[in-house]
């Protein structure tokens, strides 16, 4: 029996060894700077997997650890809960704080790999980030939605990686998305309004 746990053990901690790879065919972004990824990013899209399965409005944040990890605070709301849902984690490079390959834990000791596989490294607006192998993978955006052109070059360069893009999840924003604001009135309105009364 206790042989049989420490087995147990072994092919856990083998399988979690390779948590912080990478899919063959994606390379982390190089020139990479953290300072300017902190912040909050919008879950535009998303691979389903069971931590974040039916959750709407997703987004995380990220910001300094005093031992110069970073925090990371995932939100997101569950409808049919009816109620928000919170998990907080920390992020430490992989290799050189440079390249945009880190790993990431929510759990304890336990860490998967976050590797930032294209990044709008002009002004930071949007991220294409790859889990451990392809059935990891998120589109961020500083705005609650990106423009379709934008959608549309990462979900190519998405499936050129391997990833299933078909089955990409779309999350709803709604809650972060702006109000239509009522247009000015013309003269020509009032008159009409008047004209009605």
């Amino acid at each position: 029996m206790l042989y049989h746990r420490l087995f147990v053990i072994l092919c856990v901690v083998m399988s979690l060894s390779a948590c912080t790879g990478m899919p063959e065919k994606v390379e982390p972004v190089d020139n990479f700077e953290l300072d300017r990824y902190l912040g909050t990013w919008y879950e535009i899209a998303r691979l389903d997997h069971s931590f974040e399965r039916g959750l709407t409005n997703v987004t995380a944040e990220y910001s300094l650890r005093d031992d110069g990890g970073v925090k990371v605070v995932n939100r997101g709301y569950d409808p049919e809960a009816g109620e928000w849902k919170e998990a907080d984690g920390k992020a430490y490079f992989v290799e050189d704080q440079n390249t945009g390959y880190l790993k990431v834990s929510f759990f304890g000791p336990f860490y998967g790999s976050y590797v930032i596989a294209d990044l709008d490294q002009e002004d930071y607006q949007y991220a294409l980030v790859s889990g451990p192998d392809t059935s990891y993978l998120w589109i961020l955006a500083r705005k609650p939605y990106l423009e379709v052109s934008v959608t549309q070059w990462l979900e190519e360069k998405a499936a050129f990686l391997g990833f299933d893009t078909e089955a990409l999840i779309w999350v709803n924003q709604d809650k972060y998305m702006p109000e239509p604001k009522d247009m000015a009135k013309t003269p020509q309105d009032a008159d009409d309004s008047a004209s009605a009364e």
